[in-house]
């Protein structure tokens, strides 16, 4: 008998996410983004090595991750960092093995 485990909807969203911080020129546009909020078209001046549409697809993924998002001022795009996904990622992903190497750490210094 093959059971199937009912997939949790976060494990999308975390997939995602995941997919969006593999690139390291997504991890770029995050770090411009932390820094301050964009326009496309200052972000895309700070990755002079790739052109427009090539920002707009990666921005797409980061929008996608709920990583980013945008709102409209006239003709001009605002871009800014939307750190809740990093945030449940830390929450599921690093906090948990981030205690455990701790309490290994404080174990080891014990013994």
């Amino acid at each position: 008998m093959t059971g199937s485990v009912a997939k949790d909807p976060a494990d999308s969203d975390d997939d995602l996410v995941f997919k969006a911080l593999a690139s390291p020129i997504r991890r770029r546009m995050l770090d411009a983004l932390k820094a301050s909020t964009h326009t496309t078209g200052s972000l895309c001046a700070l990755l002079p090595e790739l052109d427009r549409t090539t920002v707009l697809q990666h921005l797409r993924v980061l929008e996608r991750a709920e990583l980013v998002t945008g709102r409209k001022v006239g003709r001009e795009r605002h871009l800014s960092l939307a750190p809740l996904p990093i945030k449940r990622i830390h929450d599921r992903w690093i906090s948990g093995y981030m205690r455990a190497a701790v309490d290994l750490l404080d174990r080891l210094d014990e013994g």
